[in-house]
């Protein structure tokens, strides 16, 4: 059963894209900028929340200078579609602290994981643990050079 989606309207919108910008905004800037109470966006913000529309907050740091200089798209294809063998490596994935994205796709691949590691050595030592999973039957990895556009707020 499909999950049922919360109308929102367009102060909510407002709130949003706000916090998109920065969610360290606070209600009363919000407050000022849309030109409601404080009482009133701290209702609809807890509204949003509990609804899971905001899901969390969050803070985007730069790899780099956190010393997570190498990033890698890693394709992953399973020949085994038993739901043991994809559970296990989902927890192999959920267990790694620099996959930082896994998603499970249609195509010649199975998944699609993003990477971010300290090195080439941190990266193959992680590369060698996937390809070992039970059922990884191929790989291919990309390292990325550089980021063209990195873009967090989605269109409302």
């Amino acid at each position: 059963m499909a999950e049922k989606v919360k109308k929102i309207d367009a102060v909510d919108t407002k709130i949003i894209k706000l916090l998109q910008i920065n969610a360290r905004t606070t209600a009363s800037d919000i407050a000022e900028k849309i030109g409601m109470s404080v009482p009133a966006v701290s209702e609809r913000l807890r509204k949003l929340e509990n609804a899971g529309i905001i899901d969390r907050y969050t803070a985007i740091l730069n790899n780099a200078k956190m010393g997570k200089e190498v990033m890698a798209i890693m394709l992953v294809a399973m020949n085994n579609p038993d739901l043991a063998v994809a559970t296990a490596f989902r927890e192999l994935v959920t267990a790694e602290p620099d996959v930082l994205e896994c998603y499970s796709v249609t195509g010649e691949y199975d998944y699609h994981l993003k990477i971010i590691t300290s090195s080439t050595s941190t990266l193959e030592q992680l590369l060698a643990r996937i390809k070992a999973a039970v059922g990884v039957s191929k790989t291919s990895t990309a390292i990325i050079l550089s980021t063209l556009k990195l873009n967090f707020p989605i269109e409302i």
